[in-house]
Formats: C-alpha cells, sequence, structure tokens
C-alpha cells in the first residue's frame, strides 16, 4: 500500500525538475569519476585534497596496520558501552592538539554532529542566531532544540546585531552559529566581526569549519585560524568526511561543553561508534601524513587562487556556485557539462532556496588549470 499523495509529489518533483535519484557510479579514479560508463573529471566530490582514491596511502596503511588488534570493521556497541576504545581517544586528543582547545568528541557523521551539539547544550530559556544560509544540519537542530531562534541575513552583519540588540537580554543562554566556508555558494564568513559581537552581547560563538578544514589554514584547522581567531572562537565542528577523505565529525572545544556533550548529547550516546579501522585511518592521515596533506592543501590553494585571479567574480574558495535560478535550466547545463567531460551535478530546492537552482563546482587538489580552464567556456 503507498500513502495518498506519496507518488503525485514524487511526480510533481519530476515535473519541475527537482527529482532525485541515486547516480550509476562505476569507480572513482583519482580526480576522475566513471558514471555509466563515461569517464569525466570530478567537479562533485568533497574530496578536496584527492586523498580517498589515493591507493600508495591505503596501501600503506593497510600494511602497517592489518595486524593491529584495533583493525576491525566495526565497533559493535556505542561509545558510552563496548564501543570504544585508545584510538578514538587518540584521534580526539590529536585534534584538540591541533586546534590548541582543551578537548574533542567524535561523533559519526557532520550532521549527528552539529545536531547533537545544538539540542544538547541549548534548551528553553536559551536563543539561537544562526546564518540563514547555515547547513541543514544546523537547521535540524534549530527545528529540535527547545531554545528560540532567529535567523539572520546571510553574511549580514547588521541583522545579526539588530536581531542581538533587540532579543538577547531576554535569554540565560545564547550562541551565533555560522559555516566558515559556506557548503552551496563557497563564500566565508565574517569570523572577525562575529567574534566582536559575540564578546559584545555575551553569546557563545559556533562555527562549522566543514568545508574549510583540510583547505585554509596554516596546520589546515580552517578559516578561524588563517584570520588569527581561533582562541576567539568556543564551540568548532569539522567533518572527516570531506577534505580528510575519512569518516564521521569532531566537535572541539572546553573540557565542561564536551563532558556535557558526553551525557546529553543523543545523536552521540545513542549511535554505534564508528568503526575503528575508520578512526585510525583519520589519525594515521593526521599524524603520519600531515606533509602529504599540506602538499596538497598548497596544490588547492594555488589552483582556486589562479581561477579566482582569472575569474574575479566567482568565490573566494574552492565552491564555486554557477547560480542559473531555473531547476530545469541547470539540469539541462550540468547534461551540457557532463557531455563535454566534466562530472557536474544540478544543485535545487530544497538543498538551496527557491529560484537560486545552480552548478556547484568543487575544485580539488590533483586537478590542473589547463583541464578546469575549458569548463568556465562551456559555462560562459
Amino acid at each position: 500500500m503507498i500513502f495518498a499523495g506519496y507518488a503525485e509529489e514524487l511526480d510533481e518533483l519530476k515535473q519541475n525538475s527537482n527529482f532525485r535519484s541515486i547516480k550509476n557510479v562505476n569507480k572513482k579514479e583519482g580526480k576522475f569519476i566513471v558514471v555509466d560508463g563515461k569517464m569525466m573529471l570530478n567537479l562533485s566530490s568533497n574530496d578536496y585534497l584527492n586523498l580517498s582514491t589515493d591507493e600508495s596511502l591505503k596501501l600503506e596503511f593497510i600494511e602497517k596496520y592489518k595486524n593491529d588488534s584495533e583493525f576491525l570493521f566495526s565497533s559493535a556497541s556505542a561509545r558510552l558501552l563496548t564501543g570504544t576504545s585508545g584510538v578514538y581517544k587518540k584521534l580526539e586528543n590529536t585534534f584538540s592538539q591541533l586546534f590548541n582547545k582543551e578537548a574533542a568528541l567524535l561523533f559519526n557523521t557532520g550532521y549527528q554532529c552539529n545536531q547533537g551539539i545544538i539540542t544538547a547544550l541549548f534548551s528553553k530559556g536559551d536563543c539561537i542566531f544562526s546564518d540563514k544560509l547555515n547547513h541543514a544540519s544546523i537547521v535540524s537542530g534549530l527545528q529540535i532544540s527547545r531554545a528560540d531562534h532567529f535567523r539572520f541575513k546571510h553574511n549580514d552583519m547588521e541583522n545579526l546585531e539588530t536581531l542581538l540588540k533587540t532579543n538577547r537580554d531576554k535569554y540565560k543562554n545564547a550562541v551565533i552559529i555560522s559555516e566558515s566556508v559556506f557548503s552551496m555558494d563557497g563564500d566565508i564568513s565574517d569570523i572577525k566581526k562575529l567574534v566582536e559581537l559575540k564578546e559584545k552581547y555575551n553569546c557563545l560563538l559556533m562555527l562549522d569549519e566543514a568545508h574549510a578544514f583540510g583547505v585554509f589554514g596554516e596546520n589546515l584547522q580552517g578559516v578561524a585560524q588563517e584570520m588569527g581567531l581561533l582562541d576567539k572562537v568556543d564551540i568548532i565542528t569539522v567533518t572527516l568526511g570531506k577534505s580528510l577523505a575519512s569518516m564521521g565529525a569532531v566537535c572541539i572545544s572546553t573540557k565542561t561543553i564536551i563532558d556535557y556533550l558526553v551525557n546529553k548529547a543523543a545523536s552521540f550516546i545513542f549511535s554505534t561508534a564508528l568503526a575503528p579501522v575508520n578512526v585510525m585511518w583519520s589519525n594515521f592521515l593526521l599524524t603520519e601524513k600531515f606533509e602529504v596533506l599540506k602538499k596538497k592543501q598548497e596544490k588547492l590553494n594555488n589552483l582556486f587562487r589562479k581561477v579566482h585571479s582569472i575569474y574575479p567574480s566567482l568565490s573566494s574558495s574552492q565552491i564555486i556556485p554557477v547560480v542559473l535560478g531555473s531547476a530545469e535550466k541547470t539540469v539541462e547545463m550540468a547534461q551540457k557539462l557532463q557531455n563535454n567531460g566534466f562530472y557536474v551535478l544540478p544543485i535545487n530546492p530544497p538543498t538551496v532556496p527557491k529560484n537560486t537552482s545552480r552548478l556547484r563546482l568543487s575544485l580539488c587538489a590533483d586537478m590542473t588549470f589547463e583541464e578546469i580552464a575549458p569548463l568556465f567556456e562551456v559555462v560562459k
């Protein structure tokens, strides 16, 4: 039995070019992807440092750790039961030291991390000020949390201050939440002003560095470090499934906040922990292959800086949106680019606001400018 309305709604999505389906990906080879038997340059990946298909790194890791007792493909339990071991603590310590913070906590996904933090830390009597274009995981946290929330216009610090001035004094605890590099626009938040406002109005500042970790910062830490403001950000979240080519997410903060999350964050408490082998892989890259990551970061930065110098109207990060507005037009353009050897996918509502359908081009470290230059000619 299919409940009323489901089939009709799916038909409407198809008519409006908003229907989603899982693509027939045959294999990935470095910066290339094979879909339906066609090899294309992969511009729809978050594998910014091109580590996920690095055969030599994979083989080195397996050879070194295959006989380790922790080389397991399941934790078989939640962290607070038996699904934990020394490898989890090692990775958390790696992150707390890297970000010069007191403590860190590993979550299974970025979605669970952001949602779990918001719903655990902020409740009735508290308030949240969130950028309107923050990721769906943050929006979900706002919706589930019992705290009141106010969404300020994207990257509009005047609007944020107006909301703070009007509402902050009515609440016990308050937090300002923003991404550093926005996932669909590729622009960068005004962290200096966010810090100024959080101090002026006695708020915490939570920064999602998911798309900045590994790409920005002297030691891969992200935009806050690059701006010299790392010590001013109270809660930092990073995902491991993008630049680090692994699985999971980490919250880095004070020991008090991390201890509170261990006791109150439902998405942490009630989830089977990540497989130990994934945790070991993440730590292997960050501790034993850090210089490899740094060289990849430099290559990527050189690439997108060259792109931006030639096309200055584009975003200031490795994420380049081409906003076309119409979902139908965006689907057509994505297909045209695929026909020309560029694997680009359409991004349509509700992932982005209505009438802002776009192509989202993700630059990665192993690409060359010569390879992607024809792409921009096709788009023009």
